[in-house]
């Protein structure tokens, strides 16, 4: 079944506890936490201590995509502040393989990401070590921006290159431009989960743009 995780990035930060569970309620499957640094991408964001406040206050698992420069640095903190997936960008890691190994022995699910000018030829050694790959469907560190069209080629290559290997259950996560109107096409692309901050939180109702590109991607 194929999952939505909103994206807090685009929430009211001011009462994240009752965006989280508002989207919760309305049958969001995850919450996607954007932890940027200023230095990997142009924007600054949240860190650990508001993970932490989130695993208090939120009923589905905290996806958290380190959009960060030395994620090595940060494993722990995260893990221990209640991450269930740790999300790193291959640009950043120069030992991605030990990257991954430190995450899966905390016992969360382990992501690697990619940029959309980054081939997918990068992730060729560690996508059996993998537990999703993310696909950035535009380029990271701002919400709102348009999805970029190229990036339904990529998935679709990721996909097919996934099955090739007899690795199905390496989940593929699309994150960037992703509203109502396109949910639907890259979900057939092969994305089996779909983030979405401005196309779920830009909406005055949660509920109702979950309950519709649910029906899309169905």
């Amino acid at each position: 079944m194929k999952k939505i995780a909103p994206s807090i990035l685009s929430a009211d930060l001011a009462n994240l506890a009752s965006e989280v569970k508002e989207v919760a309620e309305g049958g969001a499957d995850w919450i996607h936490v954007d932890v940027m640094d200023g230095h990997f991408v142009p924007n600054i964001t949240i860190g650990v201590p508001v993970v932490e406040c989130l695993k208090e206050v939120s009923p589905l698992p905290l996806d958290v995509h380190l959009m960060i420069e030395r994620p090595e640095e940060f494993i722990e903190p995260f893990a221990r502040g209640g991450a269930d997936v740790l999300t790193v960008h291959v640009e950043v890691c120069h030992h991605l393989h030990r990257v991954i190994a430190h995450i899966k022995a905390k016992g969360i699910k382990a992501g690697v990401a990619i940029n959309p000018a980054t081939p997918l030829g990068s992730l060729e050694e560690i996508l059996d070590e993998v537990d999703l790959v993310l696909v950035m469907s535009v380029n990271p560190g701002f919400g709102g921006q348009e999805f970029i069209p190229g990036s339904l080629q990529k998935i679709r290559r990721l996909k097919d290159w996934l099955k090739q290997r007899g690795l199905e259950a390496v989940e593929i996560e699309v994150d960037g431009g992703i509203k109502i109107e396109n949910a639907a096409e890259v979900a057939k692309a092969g994305a089996d989960i779909l983030v979405s901050g401005s196309g779920i939180f830009g909406l005055k109702d949660r509920k109702e743009a979950l309950r519709r590109m649910r029906e899309a991607i169905l």
